[in-house]
């Protein structure tokens, strides 16, 4: 299917759902329920606890659809309502944790990702970190959001972020070990 036809089924089936229209909710479903799922596992260690966040966002995203103003991605729109809805479930579930401590050193640079860490591989890597310090990471280095956004989205301060993204950034450095960091190339 090529991008025009994608876009051009995607506006019409967007104002169909937002009516009710079952087939429409559905092929909206099928079209981003694995964004979705990869979006929640991403903040959700635990795969059953992923896939519920995910059909609550579904469920906010066609409670909300005729909010969509088509003035954005609605790709973009989904993964937000994704995002919040992780964090929402993480802060329910109480399991994010936030350190005060404040950083003193200089922000490391961003993560950039050798081809030969395996997506599966750096999953399992940001799984091991404490809840509180993979939200921070994945909502900076993953979905791009800057550190005053954390915060308000996580009702922290900007120099908490920093210093959860920095705590992160060490504690994947401890995991993988400067000898793969180095073979890899991979810098953190």
């Amino acid at each position: 299917m090529s991008l025009f036809s994608i876009h051009g089924t995607e506006k019409p089936s967007i104002r169909k759902a937002a009516g009710g229209d079952r087939r429409a909710q559905q092929w909206i479903y099928d079209r981003y329920s694995s964004l979705v799922l990869s979006v929640c596992r991403q903040y959700i260690k635990d795969m059953h606890y992923a896939e519920d966040v995910m059909v609550m966002a579904f469920v906010k995203v066609f409670k909300h659809l005729g909010d969509f103003e088509h003035k954005g991605s609605f790709e973009g729109w989904i993964r937000r309502i994704a995002v919040r809805e992780s964090i929402s479930f993480l802060r329910k579930k109480q399991f994010v944790v936030y350190d005060e401590d404040q950083l003193t050193a200089a922000e490391p640079s961003a993560v950039t990702w050798s081809d030969n860490l395996e997506l599966d591989y750096i999953q399992q890597i940001i799984d091991r970190l404490p809840e509180g310090y993979k939200v921070v990471f994945v909502l900076h280095s993953v979905e791009g959001y800057s550190h005053p956004e954390i915060g308000e989205l996580l009702g922290i301060s900007p120099g908490t972020s920093k210093s959860q993204l920095f705590k992160a950034r060490k504690m994947i450095q401890d995991f993988l070990g400067p000898h793969y960091l180095e073979r890899s190339g991979t810098k953190i």
